[in-house]
């Protein structure tokens, strides 16, 4: 009788530990807040470690075993306070081995005979092929990041024809507009696509006349905005409203992106016979009317793609920079935003081509793991790229060997800027590229990078 009430106690005990561990992870997020999702990671896997050892049916004789593991969990459960909230990995110790898959395994007979018998040990499959992380990347690369050479042919031929339907569409339906040429481009044509994830850009720009318009930065409109430039109409005492086809745009003395874009968006949606040029062309395009942007999705037989048409403006006004129109809110929606892509590719290029490295090939790795995570897919090719260039212009090793070790590499300076809410643009420093994360996406995210730091195979 003694004996039944102490296990009564002991089981007792058990479920008044594990409320309070279930009550401490319930909770942790609370506690930590923005920033802890290292600690939150390393107190999971010891909470979880000290259930299964306090928790889990036990002997008799094992009672003295059992203090000792218990002991244990407490012990590195305490070590919380003393483990940084990043620490480096020190990379695979065999990074440059060769991807090594395994041998075709021989026929096995249908059953045992009689004649030929076999211990069950000799029977059992052999143990399962090891590969380093570095490996493991490349196996990744391979399955899900590489495009087959027809597909990028094929997508391209598709963009330059609806870039030519499209282009003699706008000279018959705006004839008073000087459109430039319509040139496709973007991460398909620059080796940085990775999957079918990023649309073709299809730049529609806009010619403006020389002496008629000058920038204003963003950060000096109403809008206090760095990612921005107005443009505004100039010289009305020699050159009144009318004097330019693109006055009918202006909205208080400014070229409006946003009446640009509800022009477009009516007449890609409604005008233009998407059904006859996807007959002509071979595939089905329709508009996008459901998003903001003016996109059209192309289903061929043998890809999906969409194309992104970005009106554009150019000129000696403007200079070497690439403006947008683009859907923002408020009292940006007015203004143009100043699109960093190309610089960015052009950058990551010249960087590769200096040392014969893998920044790009790194970029498209991250792209392809964030795309099809349920929390890193909020993070953008614009938020990877900042990280890939920031520790592209570092002195490291860049060849194929040091792929994995640069990985590891970047998700700790993304934990790094998640802590401190701060991501840069590498060629705008004004511009912080996580003012668009809400603090519950930065810690969803954080507590992802900092589970894939520990696993990262995870994440393939």
């Amino acid at each position: 009788m003694a004996e039944f009430s102490q296990k009564q106690k002991k089981r007792h005990d058990d479920d008044m530990l594990g409320s309070a561990v279930d009550f401490l992870l319930a909770n942790a997020r609370l506690v930590l807040g923005m920033g802890g999702a290292a600690v939150l990671g390393i107190a999971t896997l010891a909470v979880k470690r000290l259930i299964d050892r306090a928790t889990g049916p036990q002997d008799e004789d094992d009672t003295k075993g059992d203090t000792t593991s218990l002991e244990d969990s407490w012990k590195e459960l305490s070590l919380l306070k003393a483990t940084p909230r990043l620490q480096s990995q020190s990379p695979p110790a065999a990074l440059s081995q060769p991807v090594l898959l395994p041998a075709p395994l021989p026929s096995a007979p249908e059953g045992p005979t009689d004649a030929d018998p076999q211990p069950s040990s000799q029977l059992s499959s052999p143990a399962p092929l090891c590969l380093t992380f570095q490996e493991k990347l490349l196996v990744f690369e391979r399955d899900h990041v590489t495009i087959p050479l027809s597909h990028v042919a094929l997508a391209k031929q598709l963009a330059g024809d609806i870039a030519l339907e499209l282009q003699a569409y706008l000279k018959s339906k705006f004839p008073e507009l000087p459109f430039g040429a319509l040139v496709p481009g973007g991460p398909l044509y620059d080796g940085l696509q990775a999957g079918a994830a990023d649309d073709v850009r299809l730049l529609a720009p806009l010619v403006l006349e020389p002496g008629l318009w000058s920038l204003v930065p963003g950060m000096d409109t109403v809008a206090r905005d760095p990612r921005c430039w107005a443009v505004r109409r100039t010289q009305f005492e020699f050159h009144p409203r009318g004097s330019s086809p693109w006055d009918r745009f202006l909205v208080g003395g400014y070229l409006s992106s946003r009446v640009l874009l509800e022009l477009f968006r009516k007449a890609l949606a409604a005008s233009v016979n998407w059904p006859a040029i996807g007959t002509l062309l071979g595939c089905l395009i329709r508009p996008c009317v459901a998003s903001e942007e003016l996109l059209l999705e192309v289903q061929h037989e043998h890809l999906e793609l969409t194309v992104a048409v970005l009106l554009t403006v150019t000129g000696a006004s403007v200079g070497d920079r690439l403006l947008l129109a683009w859907p923002l809110e408020g009292l940006a929606g007015n203004l143009w935003l100043q699109d960093l892509y190309p610089a960015e590719a052009a950058r990551l290029q010249a960087l590769d081509n200096h040392d014969v490295g893998t920044r790009r090939r790194l970029l498209l790795l991250l792209c392809s793991v964030c795309q099809g995570h349920p929390a890193l897919g909020r993070l953008g090719r614009g938020h990877l790229t900042q990280v890939v260039l920031r520790l592209g212009e570092e002195e490291v090793e860049w060849a194929e060997e040091a792929l994995g070790e640069r990985f590891l590499q970047a998700l700790e300076l993304l934990i790094i800027s998640l802590e401190r809410a701060s991501l840069p643009c590498h060629f705008n420093p004004g511009v912080n590229l996580l003012n668009g994360l809400h603090e519950e996406e930065i810690d969803d995210i954080g507590y992802a990078l900092y589970l894939g730091l520990q696993a990262p195979e995870g994440l393939l």
